[in-house]
């Protein structure tokens, strides 16, 4: 059962990562504005960064190479972004309930990650063939 439930849980926890680096490839100027605008420094370089580490991060996971390091790697990422774009407490009244299900949607995001990071990819993957 693991040999078909592992890679297809691999491909659902990565997919948000996958659509949403090939987002900011597509839209890597309005992005870059976008984190230069909330005072992070080399918005250029931090957008360059943040679809690396979406876009192969989840590559890795989904064949299973490395799985270990790279759930590691999005698992840590995902803490500052879920702070900073996704802080509900400071959150606008209509924006309150989004940015809440936003922020609760990235924790468990993160506990998938987290099992990835201790267990590895399991069944059907790269990691599992070495």
């Amino acid at each position: 059962m693991r040999a078909l439930t592992d890679p297809i849980a691999r491909i659902l926890i990565s997919t948000i990562f996958m659509v949403s680096g090939i987002m900011k490839l597509m839209n890597f100027s309005a992005t870059a504005n976008m984190i230069g605008q909330s005072g992070i420094p080399l918005p250029t370089v931090v957008t360059a960064i943040a679809i690396l580490i979406e876009l192969l991060g989840a590559i890795m996971i989904i064949v299973g190479w490395q799985t270990k390091l790279a759930a590691w790697i999005q698992f840590i990422y995902l803490i500052p972004v879920t702070l900073m774009y996704h802080n509900f407490w400071a959150a606008p009244p209509q924006m309150h309930d989004m940015q809440m299900m936003n922020f609760l949607k990235n924790l468990g995001i993160m506990g998938g990650l987290l099992i990835l990071a201790v267990r590895g990819a399991g069944a059907s993957s790269v990691d599992s063939s070495s």
